[in-house]
């Protein structure tokens, strides 16, 4: 990387068009550089009416990425979807660096070697196993009891590429369908007893590493709905959180920004779930709630800038995710309520059409108490439909 990153000439490219591509690019227009874009997909996506350089083509096209790769000065991920061998050839073929590096991207590129990766860092981890046939499942529910749960390796998010099973005949009908009989690594993860998910970003460069506070996501159905920053446990436990996140960032020489995932038992011990090698759902309260937003230092990590500070504006800071009630042409109804509030934080995603459970927005109230602030955000975006 010769030239100045903070150059109006400086182009960083986003393999991905999605809403963590556009937060990022909002930030990269801070610094008055170009971005570009590459998707996948015929629609247009939220990134692509915020920039002229943008392509469309294939994420398994070498031709593609290296086409693309040479029209930048940086490339940085928004999406997981993408062979670690590709991004090599094309880092290669056209001199354009990518960040996290493709060395490191192998290392979490699926779910399997990601808990292979963690586990050889000494980082406790959830039990799993890879399932090649029917024995393996029933062998995993004996072992670990059932229910548990069946993930593709590769490719799942927001309850997309895994399943719960609760006897041998929903864990074979859920291995045929993830893709077990057609080559694609199916692994089971035994259902954890915990208290919390808690979740962790980690900004690291050339420069050193920044840690941002550990918060607590809220599930239903496999997708996150709300995070409380702080969490609201020990600051033992935040601190150890933040403490595996730093260890998972430097087992994998990590550049960028990278979240992790974990289980809180009963016990006190934590368990690393899962990692993200690009900014979270699990971190978009940093944009108002946070001196520098995971997006600002997504930005910072990968043009090799001094990385900004993660601290709290406030005690407390609640995010809601806002779902997709209708499917519909794309549009917000009732969100007066929660424009009007003071210090909450409406951010919509630009993305055209809306269907039911699809992330379309999302709203951050900044407050002085948890769940004074996380119940008020809750009243104000009752009734907000997309």
């Amino acid at each position: 990387m010769n030239k100045n990153p903070l150059s109006a000439t400086f182009r960083l490219g986003f393999l991905g068009a999605g809403q963590l591509a556009r937060m990022s690019g909002l930030q990269a227009f801070r610094y008055g550089i170009q971005i570009g874009v590459f998707s996948d997909r015929e629609e247009n996506e939220p990134v692509q009416f915020m920039t002229p350089y943008s392509q469309t083509g294939s994420f398994d096209s070498l031709e593609d990425l290296t086409s693309f790769a040479e029209s930048c000065d940086v490339l940085t991920l928004e999406n997981e979807f993408i062979s670690s061998n590709i991004l090599k050839q094309a880092q290669k073929d056209s001199g354009t660096p990518i960040f996290p590096a493709p060395d490191s991207f192998a290392l979490i590129e699926n779910k399997l070697i990601e808990k292979q990766t963690f586990e050889d860092a000494g980082i406790p981890v959830t039990p799993y196993a890879l399932i090649k046939d029917e024995d393996h499942l029933e062998n995993f529910g004996d072992e670990h009891g059932w229910p548990y749960l069946l993930k593709s390796s590769k490719g799942g998010y927001d309850g997309y590429g895994n399943e719960t099973v609760r006897d041998i005949s929903e864990a074979i009908m859920a291995f045929e369908n993830l893709g077990g009989n057609s080559d694609r690594d199916i692994i089971a993860e035994a259902f954890v007893d915990f208290t919390h998910e808690l979740a962790v970003q980690v900004a690291r460069n050339e420069t050193g590493h920044v840690v941002y506070p550990c918060c607590e996501t809220v599930q239903e159905n496999h997708i996150c709905v709300a995070v409380k920053s702080p969490a609201p446990v020990d600051a033992s436990v935040q601190k150890k959180a933040q403490e595996l996140a730093v260890q998972a960032t430097e087992a994998i020489h990590g550049k960028g920004i990278f979240a992790y995932e974990f289980f809180l038992k009963p016990n006190g011990d934590l368990l690393l779930n899962e990692s993200a090698p690009r900014p979270h759902n699990s971190g978009h309260y940093t944009i108002e709630g946070c001196v520098t937003s995971q997006f600002e230092n997504h930005v910072r990590a990968v043009m090799g800038l001094p990385l900004g500070s993660t601290e709290l504006r406030t005690p407390a800071v609640a995010m809601i995710n806002l779902l997709g009630t209708d499917r519909r042409d794309a549009k917000v109804e009732n969100a007066l309520k929660a424009l009007a509030t003071s210090d909450g934080h409406l951010h919509l995603y630009g993305k055209l059409d809306s269907k039911v459970g699809r992330k379309m927005s999302h709203y951050t109230l900044l407050g002085d108490e948890m769940e004074q602030t996380y119940t008020k955000a809750k009243q104000v975006t009752d009734g907000i439909r997309i």
